[in-house]
Order: structure tokens, then C-alpha cells, then sequence
């Protein structure tokens, strides 16, 4: 009863607007402060302190901060080329080239938000200029974002595994087969809205192999290098944090001394732009420490445990009505918030049911992180539709097919674990 007013207490604070680390912050300190608390006060600041405690932690920043130079770069006008002549012959060949973008830059954001927001930045007018619908471009691009919350080095991924105490690089490796197969239904989807409106292809013919080798050769370090993240964790090279300081020396490197477009002024402007993002995130994390603490001191996890396993046998019916809470969580709150919330709680509770964590991160990342490309409170929607000056409301209409085809996928997902679990098994 305690754990479920305190969580209505944090959600609460933060639908009224108080910022997400102060509304966790409150609400976890709160529970050390009524009357019927026998832990003394200082328990919350040690749990704070606690939280920061963690080598798998580092991953996070330097991803963050791998993100923001890949940005400065000059990576990303290689990598848009690259799609636009693989996908530039297909119905609707612009948009689709934004998908493949997506899954290309899937290995360097690392955050659904910041590529949502680069494309749109980048593509989205270009797109409108092009005849494409402003409320379907909107939706395209923040939509399509969501590869990356399952490509790595998805920082999503990176959370749920240290607070869930999941091998991230078993993650990793698992994201990367939904992270194709969802490049591919978006693309059937945009396909089937672009020859419904005759949206028209970029170029009349397939590319051929010499014009693909032209672009894949002018991005070719980018390309390579979620190949080497993946080689280096598979076959133990690096821990996922070494792996996030051997990305930023790579991005420094390739910056500077072979596209020679990353200078000092770059650099200075990516480490600034990255000191607001990581301090944001930082602040969330440590003060999820205390609220983490309550939710496992008052046995919250085993006793939903009990009782959902009492009630749910069959784990595939469990996983279900998970996923539609998630789902329906994740259109009220940011993605970050919730695997903070939710991971320490609901990770024992699938664990209990015979469900692979892994499989559930996967299946847990992809439906948070699309909760915020939706109404009513996306924080996706939000950022794509005030960059593209698109109205909510044709957002929403315009993205429904697009909706149909995530949500298609995440039911294959449930119902069929091996798509996510059969390559790290394999590999690992």
C-alpha cells in the first residue's frame, strides 16, 4: 500500500509538471520520513550516493557523448547519401531512405530522440518540399527513431541491464534482429502509404553495385562501427563501458584525422551539449536509487510476483498484459523514468515466470521507448512536430499505419522468443 502511494506520488509529481529526477527524488525520500519508517533518514542519501557506484554506468555518458561528436562529425551527411541510394529507388524512396538512415545511425545515437531530431532537422522539410504529408513526415521520423532503442548501443538497453543486473551485451546482440525486422515492417508500412498517395521514388532505376560501392566506401568508417562495438563485447575485448571510451577515441580519431570536419570549436560545442544531457540523465538515475531501495525493502516485486503468477500460469499471457501496461505507461511517461520505475520491479517478476530478461528488455525498450512517439505526452512527438511545425492532431492521424506495423511486431516478438533470443544464444 506504502510502495503504491509513493508511486502515484512520483507520477503524479511529475504530470503537474516538477522535473522527473525531483518528482523520483521526493517521492523515494518521502517513505523515510512517515511516522511507521524505521530506517534512519540517512538511508536515502546512501542509496543516492549508492547508485553512482557503478562501472557499468559509465556507458551511459560516453555513449551520450559518442552520439554528439558522431553528430559534428561529418558522418552524418555520408550516411544519408548511403540510404538515399539504397532506398531512393523504391516507392516513397525518400522516406524509406529515412528508415534506412534510422538503422544506419542506430550504432552511433544510440537514443531514439536525438535521431528522431537530427532527421527532422535534416530531412524533414526537404521531405514536405517533396510533396510528403507535414503530419506523415512528422510521424515517420520520430517513429522511426525507434530502431535505435533496440540497435546498439542503445542506451535504453544500457539502463535496463544495469538496473535489472542483465548482461548488456546479451542485449546488445539481441537487439539486432528486431531492430532489422523493424526496419522492414516500417518500410512494408511507408511502401503501402506511399502507393496509396503516389509519393514517387528518388531515382528511376536500382542503384547499381558501383554507385553503392561509392557510398558505402565515403561512410565507410561509420558503417564499421557498431561492427567493431559488436566484435569487441562478443569476443570480450571490452565490457560495454570500455567499449563506449573506445567508441568516443574512435569517433575522435575518424573526426579529425580522416573526414577532417571535427575541430576544436566541434568538439567543444559536443562536450557542452553533452554535459546538459548526461547531467540530466545522471540526475534521474541517482536519485532512482532511493526509490529503488523502497520498492525492493518493501518486497513490491515478489509480492507481484505471487500474485501474478497465481493469476497469469501460461508466461506468454503474462507477457501480454505486461506489455499492454507498458504500453499504456508509456504514452503518460518518459521512457528513461520508466525503466528507472519499472525495471527493479517487473525483472523478478518475469524472471519468476520463466521469461528470458533478455527477451523482455527487448520487448520492455521497444514499447516504452514508442509510448514516447505518441500522444499524448511523447516527448518524440513533441521534439519532431515543433521542429517540422506540425500540428498533434495530424500527427496522430497520419501515424496510425505505422502504429499498426510496430505494434504487428511486438506481437511476434511475444509469441515467438526465438526472433530475439535466437542470436545471442547462438553467439553467446
Amino acid at each position: 500500500m506504502i510502495s503504491a502511494l509513493i508511486l502515484t506520488l512520483a507520477l503524479t509529481l511529475i504530470v503537474i509538471g516538477m522535473p522527473v529526477a525531483f518528482a523520483i527524488g521526493i517521492a523515494g525520500t518521502a517513505y523515510f520520513l512517515l511516522p511507521g519508517t524505521f530506517l534512519p533518514d540517512s538511508t536515502a542519501v546512501q542509496r543516492i550516493v549508492a547508485a553512482s557506484q557503478s562501472f557499468p554506468l559509465l556507458a551511459v555518458p560516453l555513449f551520450i557523448l559518442l552520439g554528439n561528436l558522431m553528430n559534428s562529425s561529418g558522418i552524418t551527411p555520408r550516411l544519408v547519401g548511403l540510404a538515399t541510394v539504397i532506398a531512393g529507388w523504391m516507392r516513397g524512396g525518400l522516406a524509406q531512405s529515412t528508415l534506412i538512415l534510422s538503422a544506419l545511425m542506430g550504432g552511433v545515437s544510440g537514443s531514439a530522440v536525438a535521431d528522431a531530431a537530427m532527421q527532422a532537422r535534416i530531412l524533414g522539410e526537404p521531405m514536405v518540399e517533396k510533396g510528403y504529408d507535414r503530419g506523415f513526415t512528422a510521424a515517420l521520423l520520430a517513429i522511426g527513431g525507434l530502431i535505435t532503442a533496440t540497435l546498439p548501443p542503445s542506451l535504453g538497453l544500457i539502463l535496463y541491464g544495469y538496473l535489472g543486473e542483465v548482461s548488456i551485451g546479451r542485449l546488445f546482440i539481441a537487439g539486432i534482429v528486431p531492430g532489422m525486422l523493424l526496419l522492414a515492417v516500417l518500410m512494408i508500412a511507408t511502401w503501402g502509404v506511399a502507393r496509396q498517395r503516389d509519393y514517387k521514388p528518388e531515382t528511376e532505376r536500382l542503384p547499381t553495385l558501383r554507385e553503392v560501392g561509392h557510398e558505402l566506401w565515403r561512410s565507410f568508417w561509420a558503417v564499421l562501427f557498431p561492427v567493431w562495438l559488436l566484435i569487441g563485447i562478443r569476443f570480450g575485448f571490452f565490457t560495454p563501458s570500455e567499449a563506449g571510451a573506445f567508441a568516443v577515441a574512435y569517433a575522435l580519431i575518424i573526426g579529425t584525422l580522416i573526414y577532417r570536419e571535427l575541430d576544436a570549436a566541434k568538439i567543444l560545442d559536443a562536450m557542452v551539449q553533452s554535459l546538459r544531457d548526461i547531467g540530466m540523465i545522471m540526475l534521474i538515475i541517482l536519485f532512482s536509487g532511493t526509490f529503488g531501495y523502497v520498492i525492493t525493502f518493501e518486497r513490491v516485486p515478489q509480492s507481484i510476483a505471487e500474485v501474478a503468477l497465481t493469476a497469469l500460469s501460461d508466461p506468454t499471457v503474462l507477457l501480454f498484459v505486461i506489455a499492454g501496461f507498458l504500453m499504456v505507461l508509456g504514452m503518460l511517461v518518459e521512457a528513461t523514468v520508466l525503466v528507472m520505475l519499472l525495471t527493479p520491479i517487473l525483472v523478478p517478476v518475469v524472471t519468476a515466470a520463466g521469461i528470458d530478461p533478455v527477451h523482455f528488455g527487448l520487448v520492455m525498450m521497444t514499447l516504452v521507448t514508442f509510448g514516447g512517439m505518441t500522444p499524448p505526452v511523447g516527448v518524440s512527438m513533441f521534439t519532431v512536430c515543433g521542429i517540422l511545425r506540425c500540428s498533434y492532431r495530424d500527427y496522430s492521424i497520419q501515424m496510425l499505419p505505422l502504429v499498426a506495423a510496430v505494434l504487428g511486431l511486438v506481437t511476434l516478438m511475444i509469441l515467438f522468443p526465438g526472433l530475439v533470443m535466437f542470436l545471442p544464444n547462438w553467439l553467446m
